[in-house]
């Protein structure tokens, strides 16, 4: 075992480096900017830990014994989800899709005629498999049977259109490292008043969203509870400022380009042969990234390896997909035409190294033909 030297570690943080406090009198604002990125002009609270804490907190909170509860699952989070509700004692059903692909909303009709819920949850994008999920359409859906609405928007802020207000969203989970390009170490959740008067605990706890309601909202939005992390909250200032200075719309629509882009383009390279983009309709496609398929007879491991060499970002989509698609990563700042040419290249590449007869002319075609975004 090698012993620390702290003398031969004198360079690795610059002297005199410090982080700024981040003042007390800014975090309103930024939660107000958020709110606005999401279309709310309701309370946004932050979670000062990354977003799969934030979920468990909604879930602690609206989840309580006995309370009827209906999961839509489109990916792994579905799932965790429901199980968090279940441990909080909540009855809850499950609503899985066929395959990686989108639930609609006739399906989700027939659950609730079927049985009523007093809580649906829902996916809008899904980073895992690829899926976009009719968020607006789902949300209607379930407001027209009562439910409370509750949203795991994670990974669609940004990169997909949101209203929540608009469109009757009680609850929604925002993380900042995807489409906005911030933190991973921050989340937000966005409460409308409905939603607060559902809730009736759990308190005193790290998932508490009535802690925040009552120990920052309610006294007045100064400083958070506990030890915020400045840096955090600077970069992710910085990143919402960013986002708004290019503008919601732009960067939605530089995201819908980036996977338009690569939907034709992998489709281009094997649509010869039988195959191509999951999920298969377009309008059920995330915006994040793009599910292209492993060919039958290709180890996943070894594609991805080599896909790698030329393109990092590459890797294994989840859940429904798991084994049969690889992910093309097109998210935040990589929703652009060089990303998408690098990510799709490099897929194509590894294919053509493992004997597949993909066809790069047609490849070449697609990438030429588009407007790059």
């Amino acid at each position: 075992m090698t012993e620390w030297n702290p003398s031969a570690a004198t360079g690795f943080v610059p002297s005199g480096f410090a982080v700024r406090p981040y003042p007390a009198e800014r975090y309103a604002p930024l939660a107000d900017r958020i709110g606005g990125i999401l279309g709310t002009i309701g309370d946004v609270v932050f979670v000062q830990a990354e977003a799969i804490v934030a979920l468990e907190a909604v879930a602690a909170s609206v989840g309580a014994p006995g309370r009827s509860a209906l999961v839509l699952v489109t990916s792994p989070y579905g799932d965790v989800f429901g199980r968090w509700l279940e441990a909080a004692g909540s009855d809850v059903r499950y609503l899985r899709a066929a395959g990686p692909t989108a639930i609609h909303p006739e399906q989700l009709n027939v659950a609730l005629e079927q049985s009523p819920a007093e809580v649906v949850y829902i996916t809008h994008g899904e980073a895992a498999t690829g899926v976009a999920n009719p968020l607006e359409h789902l949300a209607a859906t379930a407001r027209a049977h009562g439910a409370l609405v509750v949203v795991d928007a994670v990974a669609s802020v940004g990169a997909h259109p949101l209203n929540l207000d608009a469109w009757g969203i009680d609850i929604a989970v925002v993380g900042p490292q995807k489409a906005l390009g911030g933190p991973a170490a921050l989340s937000a959740v966005a409460v409308s008043t409905a939603a607060w008067a559902s809730i009736d605990g759990p308190s005193h706890s790290v998932l508490s969203l009535i802690d925040l309601k009552r120990d920052w909202l309610d006294a007045g939005r100064g400083l958070l509870p506990g030890t915020p992390d400045p840096l955090s909250f600077w970069a992710l200032e910085n990143a919402v400022q960013t986002f708004l200075v290019e503008g919601t719309d732009a960067v939605i629509q530089r995201h819908a380009q980036a996977s338009a882009l690569a939907r034709v383009a992998v489709t281009g390279a094997v649509g010869g042969l039988g195959i191509g983009p999951s999920p298969a309709d377009d309008a059920d496609a995330s915006h994040l990234v793009t599910l292209a398929p492993v060919p039958v007879g290709i180890d996943i491991d070894d594609l991805i390896a080599r896909a790698r060499r030329l393109d990092d970002t590459i890797s294994a989509a989840l859940g429904e997909a798991a084994g049969r698609f690889v992910r093309l990563n097109h998210t935040g700042r990589r929703a652009n035409f060089a990303s998408v040419a690098s990510t799709v290249n490099a897929y194509a590449s590894a294919l053509h190294g493992l004997g597949v007869a993909v066809d790069l002319e047609s490849l070449a075609g697609a990438l030429d033909g588009s407007d790059h975004t």
